[in-house]
């Protein structure tokens, strides 16, 4: 199935019910001479627009790499996504505004039965919507259309709300039109908020998934020859685009045919079952006991008493050179690190005076 049309799709079907939700709310509100609802159609309107972003971003995300931009315009995605923020924070510091003035001088409203009913079916629309774009966004991995979809589901609580005030407004005549405009604009602006962080923060670099990088360490240590994955990392070039690069440990008496056609076979496996272009590394283990085994317990019993050291790997003993060398995973909120590391060569100098020793500090860039 094409992911770019049927978000294409969606979108349309979502830009459609929007238009003829603002066409109903406007008409009511104006009448009816309600902020709430004016209001209400308003942030309908802005969903539209924001539906007509999304697939202009998803049509432009989908053209093919070039020399220019060699790992695709999938990150046009994210824009889109942050486009769609502002349209949002926009709306709701105009809803701000028009709310907080309409609170301050007051206008009784009037409302028809006919309007009460042109509410709650939008609001049975606005579900149904919600659910149907949401669950399309997370199937088809699209933060724009999961953001649409979450922002439907909430218009369909604000429109709620708003039928509530009526009801008051008709029952006791009292006007609570811009106490709830300001409240309705409350809920755009953070909805706009979170939008703009999520899609920022995958603009900049988020952190992979836990699970995601737990499914991928296993299913590569799955080869025997495979002794540990590390240095897990992966960038995403949209949605659907994931490179990264990892470091196997292997054992050191392997040919280079050998390895090869393991890191081949790697790569390829990857590929089919995750969709990930890899770029597979290698540390070479020791395959010698003895004194190596030795220093590796020793080092590793010196590690567990560091807890902002999350993991050591990458461990190897250059006989020639007499020099060991190995990866430390240092805590991002460890403030010590360079301390930690400098302790730890120390100790590992007084315990094996005859050899040098280096620490390489890692990142903790996945789980």
């Amino acid at each position: 199935m094409n992911r770019e049309k049927e978000i294409v799709k969606i979108s349309i079907i979502g830009i459609l019910v929007n238009v003829v939700l603002v066409a109903f709310k406007l008409t009511v509100g104006i009448l009816g001479n309600s902020i709430a609802v004016i209001l209400d159609g308003v942030n309908n309107l802005t969903d539209a627009l924001s539906s007509v972003v999304t697939i202009i971003g998803t049509k432009l995300a989908g053209k093919a790499p070039d020399k220019k931009h060699p790992y695709g315009y999938g990150k046009i995605e994210y824009i889109s996504s942050v486009t769609v923020a502002v349209i949002i924070l926009l709306a709701g510091l105009t809803a701000f505004r028009e709310s907080f003035d309409k609170m301050l001088h007051p206008m009784a409203a009037s409302y028809s039965k006919v309007s009460l009913v042109i509410i709650a079916v939008a609001v049975a629309v606005k579900l149904v919507l919600g659910h149907y774009v949401k669950t399309a966004g997370k199937t088809y991995h699209s933060e724009s259309l999961t953001a649409s979809g979450t922002d439907a589901l909430m218009d369909a609580a604000i429109s709620f709300s708003t039928l509530v005030a009526a009801g008051v407004s008709m029952a006791f005549s009292v006007s609570i039109e811009g106490i709830l405009g300001v409240v309705i604009s409350v809920f755009i602006f953070k909805a706009g908020i979170e939008i703009l962080l999520e899609s920022l923060g995958n603009i900049i670099g988020a952190r992979m998934d836990g699970k995601l990088s737990a499914e991928l360490k296993d299913f590569i240590c799955k080869n025997p020859a495979v002794l540990g994955a590390y240095d897990l990392s992966l960038h995403q070039y949209g949605p659907e685009r994931l490179i990264g690069s990892v470091h196997i440990e292997l054992p050191d008496d392997m040919t280079a045919r050998e390895i090869h056609g393991l890191t081949r076979r790697i790569t390829e496996d990857v590929y089919m079952a995750f969709g990930i272009i890899l770029t597979v590394g290698i540390y070479a283990s020791n395959t010698a006991g003895g004194v190596f085994a030795e220093m590796k317990r020793t080092l590793s019993d010196f590690v567990q008493e560091y807890p902002e050291v999350l993991q050591m790997h990458g461990f190897y003993v250059d006989t020639e050179k007499m020099l060991v060398s190995f990866d430390l995973v240092i805590d991002f909120q460890a403030e010590n690190r360079e301390e930690i590391e400098n302790d730890i060569l120390r100790r590992m100098k007084e315990r094996f005076a005859e050899y040098e020793f280096i620490a390489i500090l890692d990142s903790d860039v996945s789980d």
